[in-house]
């Protein structure tokens, strides 16, 4: 199949497999010209590994700790009128570079928010692993159904106490909008917590120090956001923010466990950047592409792999002391420092405040988003002939 991008809303519907590979294959190079992280993690688990933050995570832990590394996600095979999805393709990639570089790697795709699921994975690790070192929990899924209640739970993106309007980004048509969002009923702020809160994470943890899979010092790291004012209304001051207030208080009742055994529970608070689930929030697109515009200019821009990177070699690992692991006065590890900066923050205020259809490709970089858009999904990497016919039936080497 010849593979072109299909863009429908905020997601590509297609995914190049020989794409995603060389996204991969740039992220593996990157962090092994870092050099390896000193005292890093040997054993890790990657729930959420296919794309994003987790993909990242698991590529980190592998290549730049040299980890072995255990990915569950959920994710689509080929079928004969439909491409994979990108995280199949991605973690087809990472499984086979792994395994060449002569590194353990297993994934299970199915719905990570499942009692068996995590059956299934604490047997594999009992069975190959003994323990794991590091847990990493990186989901990002709209819905969510409860493993004990069988009740469906869906997320939303709205404000809470009064609907909230200010500009956004159409990318079908590069142009400034407007948009309003109604507030959220209670319900669903309850609904967006147990989908997006801490209650899976905290439960993941619970399996696994049950049956003994925690080793002693393992440190269990979920990722957050928190943002500048602009988005505040809608973020985290809004269901999203509730969940991830949730997220952050269910990270210190398990810091006061895993400290017990030498260990750490955290929440890192990552920057903004171009992902599948961020694409469909409003507001933060436009900020996002003001923001990059910014930091590229200052030097400082940041992918998910150089986060991630920075993540382990400067904040958990490198031989500090895990009761050393630097953390804001609530707790959380911050890797989101560079765009929280003063002189970026008010750099990027000041652009908000004039961006229109006038000027935006002059004050954003539009085009830099979507090229990390579409790559994504395996499409605009160098090297890669996209006039080729190339096989959508991928298999995942280690998938159980």
């Amino acid at each position: 199949m010849i593979i072109k991008p299909k863009i429908r809303g905020f997601i590509c519907t297609t995914a190049h497999p020989v794409g995603c590979a060389r996204h991969v294959a740039e992220q593996i190079e990157y962090v092994q010209s870092q050099g390896l992280v000193a005292n890093g993690p040997k054993k890790v688990l990657v729930i959420g590994a296919s794309t994003g933050y987790g993909l990242a995570s698991r590529i980190t832990a592998a290549f730049a700790c040299g980890a072995a590394t255990i990915g569950v996600f959920f994710e689509k095979s080929a079928d004969a009128k439909r491409t994979a999805t990108a995280g199949w393709y991605n973690s087809a990639a990472f499984e086979e570079a792994a395994h060449k570089a002569g590194l353990y790697a297993k994934s299970f795709n199915g719905d990570a928010f499942s009692d068996d699921m995590r059956r299934v994975v604490c047997e594999a690790i009992k069975k190959d692993l003994g323990q794991v070192d590091c847990v990493i929990y990186s989901l990002a899924s709209p819905r969510r159904t409860d493993p004990k209640t069988g009740e469906v739970y869906k997320s939303v993106l709205k404000p809470k106490g009064k609907p909230y309007t200010n500009k956004s980004i159409d990318f079908e048509s590069n142009t400034v909008t407007s948009v309003t969002l109604e507030s959220a009923q209670e319900e669903e702020i309850r609904q967006t917590i147990k989908v997006m809160g801490g209650e899976d994470w905290q439960l993941w943890i619970e399996a696994l120090a049950e049956q003994n899979l925690l080793a002693p010092n393992a440190v269990t790291v979920a990722y957050s956001y928190i943002g500048p004012d602009v988005t505040t209304p809608v973020y985290r001051n809004g269901t999203i923010g509730a969940a991830k207030d949730d997220l952050e208080v269910t990270a210190h009742r398990l810091d006061e466990r895993m400290k017990k055994v030498g260990g750490r529970a955290v929440v890192s608070v990552n920057k903004a950047l171009v992902t599948q689930s961020s694409s469909a929030i409003p507001f933060i697109p436009l900020y996002f592409v003001l923001l990059m515009k910014v930091m590229k200019v200052k030097g400082v821009h940041e992918d998910c792999i150089h986060q991630i990177y920075r993540l382990m070699a400067q904040r958990l690992y490198n031989n500090r002391p895990l009761d050393q692991v630097p953390t804001d006065p609530q707790g959380r590890v911050r890797v989101d420092d560079y765009e929280m900066r003063e002189d970026v923050q008010s750099e990027v205020g000041k652009l908000w405040e004039i961006v229109a259809n006038e000027n935006l490709s002059q004050i954003a970089d539009v085009q830099g988003y979507n090229s990390d858009f579409l790559k994504l999904f395996g499409f605009g990497l160098k090297g890669v002939d996209y006039e080729a016919d190339v096989p959508t039936d991928v298999p995942i080497a280690g998938l159980s």
